[in-house]
């Protein structure tokens, strides 16, 4: 489990997920050696757009184009962190340039970062401290939709009710799955 406890379960449309199948899953990026695979085997064009990531709860970063869901990035599993990040060269050395929890999918917290954190520093890819676009998940106890909370706006879009303070994207997510 990542840092908070929780482990992310796909709360997207179900059309989504029923889609998926199990070898859908992204490239698995444990070291500096499969990231190097990995980025040797983009073109130059793939790699001035961000990527969709998932962090599976084994702790690995998996990577998959941008497009991709993440819950087919994941092969339908939970994850421990999900979003997308992009990269770019840095004295000869692969670092993050950008990366966010920006996955409607599963609404990761931001409590999600640690667990991104370790699986960036396990692939040896430098990074920064937080995410650089942090998204506040939040779903609405009266009509059930899911919201991305702008500017501390903590009210449904939908239907102007106030949105929790803590994170409750998952309707199913019990007190074991963290804060």
């Amino acid at each position: 489990m990542s840092a908070s406890g929780r482990g992310y379960r796909y709360v997207g449309p179900h059309h989504v997920i029923a889609a998926v199948n199990a070898a859908d899953g992204g490239a698995t990026i444990r070291t500096a050696a499969d990231f190097a695979d990995w980025v040797a085997a983009r073109s130059a064009e793939e790699l001035d757009e961000p990527f969709t990531f998932v962090v599976g709860t084994d702790g690995a970063l998996r990577l998959a184009p941008r497009r991709s869901e993440h819950v087919a990035c994941a092969s339908g599993d939970r994850v421990l962190g999900a979003g997308e990040v992009s990269f770019y060269r840095d004295a000869g050395r692969w670092a993050v340039n950008e990366i966010s929890n920006q996955s409607t999918g599963y609404c990761p917290d931001l409590a999600s970062w640690p667990a991104v954190a370790q699986a960036l520093d396990q692939a040896d890819l430098d990074r920064p401290d937080s995410f650089t676009h942090a998204v506040v998940f939040r779903r609405c106890p009266t009509c059930q939709e899911h919201n991305i909370v702008r500017e501390g706006d903590f009210v449904c879009v939908f239907c102007d009710t106030d949105l929790p303070q803590r994170w409750n994207a998952d309707p199913n997510a019990d007190d074991s799955d963290g804060p």
